[in-house]
């Protein structure tokens, strides 16, 4: 039944991991800093895309710290926006399947959050940790079994050859005759 194969040409994952990053980072503040109450990290945006070997991706976040001076009687908010560049190799499944024309997805799986901060002075030193998934796509070819076998056509009947057909068939003098009787 099977006796006849088609290529087919369509966009898959040819590679694909995942990588949790660690950075430091230090933002001045205004006042000395006596206890550092909070930190946010919001509005996450992330891009990949190849270079070379490797896939480069470039990201950006706000951090809000949230602190407190003046013997702790008072409080802040020092407000910072991260631009970071990582750069990551991803096995690939099948080399032959890579091109430039590749596309790179990019996703957070794990969204950036702080996860150690010490203050001294005038200054909060800051580590946020993300944890990113990337996808390699490109073009593969799969091969099917088809058969030789063609499904049967449907026969169309068109609406308006049903209602004339039924128009030729009605008897006017029907009515007429049974009036006349």
């Amino acid at each position: 039944m099977f006796n006849n194969y088609k290529e087919i040409v369509t966009k898959t994952i040819v590679g694909k991991g995942k990588k949790t990053f660690q950075n430091e980072y230090v933002i001045n503040t205004q006042n000395p800093v006596d206890t550092v109450l909070g930190c946010w990290v919001i509005n996450h945006k992330i891009k990949g895309y190849k270079d070379g070997d490797y896939i480069k991706i470039k990201g950006s976040y706000d951090v809000n710290i949230w602190y407190s001076y003046s013997n702790n009687t008072k409080t802040d908010v020092v407000n910072s926006k991260v631009n970071y560049e990582e750069k990551v190799h991803v096995k690939v499944k099948n080399t032959d399947d890579v091109s430039n024309d590749n596309g790179v997805i990019v996703r957070s799986l794990k969204n950036p959050t702080c996860i150690d901060v010490s203050s001294e002075d005038n200054s909060i030193k800051y580590t946020i940790s993300k944890e990113l998934g990337i996808e390699i796509v490109g073009d593969t070819k799969i091969r099917i079994p088809v058969s030789n076998n063609e499904d049967e056509y449907d026969l169309i009947i068109d609406e308006d050859s049903i209602s004339d057909e039924i128009d030729k068939n009605i008897n006017t003098k029907y009515l007429n005759d049974k009036d006349n009787k």
